[in-house]
């Protein structure tokens, strides 16, 4: 595939343009080298579907879900104000991201703020895509291989969305298992309420670890996340077992990606 750039919002309004979506790539999907990847396969599968979108670039700032979580609802107002002073300038509508943190942040608490926006996660876009049939999925590298999904707790038992992820997942001709927590019952990767910024208390064992177990009992090839936090913690965790060599921990947007060849 060739190489494309990506427009901000400013770039695409200076030339007289309005994208269909805005994608808010989010400050792991920004910083994070690991994470740098899923914006990167999410931006592709965009743009070869044909999907007009943007970024907001260095406007960007961070949703205030952090600050939020660890209490500080001053800190939160100022960021999501400013966020939303920005995204109303532009007249965005409607958005997607590759966070839940972002996700469940700019979907539940900026309308309250003044922020109504339609918000998706990547999954969800993803799902309506192969529906709307702009997006052709087949199993590519991953057919047959057994995959195992961990719900992330902002995309599922905060907004109740367990479908989409798996609907697209399966369409790569793979084995889908579940772990005996998943779904409603899905248990934390350990690194939300903005424990990601900080060292575990001391206990018996870190979540992360817990939760690469179950998913490591059911003997995948792959754990696929749809979540940079829990991306890390996953990863991390499957290290703890030195199971990195045998079990890949995968983005949903990865795992399309690479199904269709972007390259």
């Amino acid at each position: 595939m060739e190489n494309f750039k990506v427009l901000t919002m400013a770039e695409m309004m200076a030339n007289g343009e309005k994208p269909e979506v805005l994608f808010w790539v989010g400050c792991a999907g920004s910083f994070d080298d690991r994470a740098k990847k899923v914006t990167k396969a999410i931006a592709k599968i965009l743009h070869a579907t044909g999907v007009k979108f943007a970024v907001l670039g260095t406007e960007e700032s961070c949703t205030g879900d952090p600050a939020k979580r660890a209490g500080n609802e001053f800190l939160f107002q100022m960021q999501a104000m400013n966020n939303i002073m920005i995204l109303n300038g532009y007249e965005v509508t409607k958005i997607v991201t590759g966070c839940p943190h972002c996700f469940n942040t700019l979907k539940n608490e900026y309308p309250s703020l003044g922020g109504n926006y339609e918000v998706l996660h990547h999954s969800q876009l993803l799902q309506q895509l192969i529906d709307s049939g702009k997006l052709k999925v087949a199993g590519g590298p991953f057919k047959g291989k057994k995959i195992v999904f961990h719900d992330p707790c902002y995309l599922g038992r905060a907004n109740n969305e367990y479908e989409a992820p798996r609907s697209v997942i399966q369409k790569l001709d793979i084995y889908l298992t579940e772990m005996k927590r998943s779904k409603a019952n899905g248990l934390c990767c350990g690194a939300g309420g903005a424990q990601m910024f900080k060292e575990p208390e001391n206990g018996v064992k870190d979540i992360n670890v817990e939760r690469a177990e179950e998913a490591l009992q059911s003997d995948p090839d792959v754990i696929a996340v749809g979540c940079p936090f829990c991306n890390t913690m996953m990863t991390d965790g499957v290290k703890n077992f030195n199971k990195e060599d045998k079990v890949q921990v995968k983005d949903i947007a990865e795992l399309i990606a690479e199904a269709i060849d972007i390259k």
